[in-house]
């Protein structure tokens, strides 16, 4: 069988048999179509120990369009697709290279990029304003630093799931696990208003501005009585919400890379600066391991700078 075969067969097995996300998918795709494109290969068979360590001299070589070379853990990535693929091969008994001799490299220590808690107010006060997208910009930003969300998380949340009252609700986060996240009472009074002005019937809680708005609904009277659902018209996608962060970040005058994810990691270190154990940031980051919560340890130990000044550079006493 062509190798691309395989391939579909594999992908769909992923989103059936896995259930693994849309976006996890995509990823995989890319990912085994850049080694494939480059491997030049028509069968499972072709693959080989040679042609994986090739490969990742090719991916450790390789030049971004910005002149960078490629992240390890992105390098990682490609590898962990065609383990991966390989290992459904040998789960339907195609005859190829084993999985366990695909080994993953050692990735390099994460850097997390943070912001001070007085930069957060700053973006925060940066949104001001009585306007429908001023509101929900700032809803955005609150509720990004108020429940350390992913973009993603953030994007897809319907308003008949936010209960105000509780000040919590469930997202559903990687590999489909459901979490509960916690709304602060600034992020609700803040989302309360938003809400309060959307008059709007779509199930997103983050639609596109007023005259969207508008649009839509005119749209929507047009549609009256027919069966047709219009669905999530007016969803703010992923790149929009990077988008409104990085343009408050400067407007607050921030000179960091700000980003969503970067709310999120801020959401983290505050957490535990303030003295949250990090079993509980684990489980309210919705982690599946504790190693990945880990990464903000070394940031936040206050205790260990505690004990350096304490006995540090001091002389025995006889």
């Amino acid at each position: 069988m062509d190798i691309n075969y395989y391939k579909k067969q594999f992908l769909d097995y992923l989103e059936i048999e896995k259930g693994r996300s849309r976006k996890t998918i995509e990823n995989y795709d890319h990912y085994l179509d850049v080694f494939l494109d480059w491997a030049k290969i028509d069968s499972v068979g072709q693959i080989n120990g040679d042609l994986i360590r090739n490969f990742r001299i090719y991916l450790n070589r390789l030049e971004t369009k910005n002149g960078n070379t490629l992240k390890r853990v992105t390098q990682n990535y490609y590898i962990i697709s065609i383990r991966s693929f390989l290992k459904y091969m040998a789960k339907i008994d195609v005859n190829t290279l084993q999985a366990e001799k695909v080994e993953i490299g050692k990735a390099t220590s994460r850097e997390v990029d943070f912001l001070e808690i007085d930069e957060i107010y700053r973006i925060l006060a940066a949104a001001e304003g009585n306007g429908f997208k001023t509101l929900r910009d700032r809803a955005i930003l609150e509720l990004l630093f108020s429940a350390g969300l992913r973009v993603s998380e953030l994007v897809n949340i319907n308003r008949d799931k936010i209960d105000l009252n509780n000040q919590e609700f469930s997202v559903r986060g990687k590999g489909d696990k459901i979490r509960i996240v916690f709304v602060s009472a600034q992020a609700k009074k803040c989302l309360k208003k938003y809400i309060d002005m959307r008059t709007d019937i779509d199930p997103a809680l983050f639609v596109r501005d007023a005259r969207a708005l508008k649009k839509f609904e005119s749209k929507n009277k047009l549609r009256a009585g027919k069966k047709d659902n219009v669905g999530d018209d007016l969803r703010l996608t992923s790149r929009s919400v990077q988008r409104i962060v990085k343009y408050y970040a400067a407007k607050a005058g921030i000179i960091k890379d700000v980003h969503p994810h970067t709310l999120r990691h801020s959401f983290a270190t505050n957490l535990l600066m303030n003295g949250a154990d990090i079993r509980s940031v684990q489980e309210m980051l919705g982690h599946s391991s504790i190693t990945t919560t880990q990464v903000y340890t070394h940031i936040t130990n206050k205790k260990l700078k505690e004990v350096h000044l304490s006995f540090h550079g001091k002389r025995n006493k006889k």
